[in-house]
């Protein structure tokens, strides 16, 4: 029997969520059941083998959604192998960085252990609707993220959850 994986995101413009699909796409084709699920929607995790836990960056913190998931989870997710993301940067250079999860994300873990962490690139798109003015004007427009590394990371993922 395959493990059953939860891809949790908190995402405000929709570019993690789509990060979360991709994710799952990735490890359903390694043979794995994977559901990806916006964390305000995630109440159980009993049937879940393992949990891949993923949030938009915004100024260097994860959504407040991600954080309030991680306090009602500690317990499930102490029990269960986790595996962490953050989506944001927008810009290519520092987007293929190895880049290790910030302050506010290793605050919210506390002592709860994950298997890894990655950060990818985001997303602004100036068609969102109500997207601030102020930071078009500020920030870099286009998509940032790189689709490769994103299945190779859950590939990563799948492999450590066939040997488990």
């Amino acid at each position: 029997m395959s493990a059953r994986v939860l891809v949790a995101y908190a995402s405000k413009m929709g570019s993690n969520a789509e990060i979360a699909q991709a994710i799952a796409v990735a490890l359903r084709e390694a043979g794995l059941e994977a559901d990806p699920m916006a964390v305000a929607d995630a109440r159980d995790l009993s049937p879940y083998d393992a949990v891949v836990l993923g949030s938009a960056l915004y100024a260097a913190h994860w959504q407040r959604s991600a954080h309030r998931f991680v306090a009602r989870q500690r317990e499930a997710l102490a029990a269960l192998p986790l595996w962490l993301w953050s989506s944001g940067p927008l810009d290519r250079a520092l987007a293929a960085r190895d880049l290790p999860p910030a302050a506010n994300v290793l605050g919210t873990m506390g002592e709860l252990p994950f298997r890894g962490h990655r950060t990818f690139g985001g997303r602004l798109d100036p068609a969102f609707p109500g997207i601030d003015q102020q930071i078009l004007r500020t920030h870099p427009v286009g998509d940032f993220r790189d689709w490769a590394a994103i299945r190779a990371y859950a590939l990563e993922i799948a492999r450590s959850l066939e040997g488990r």
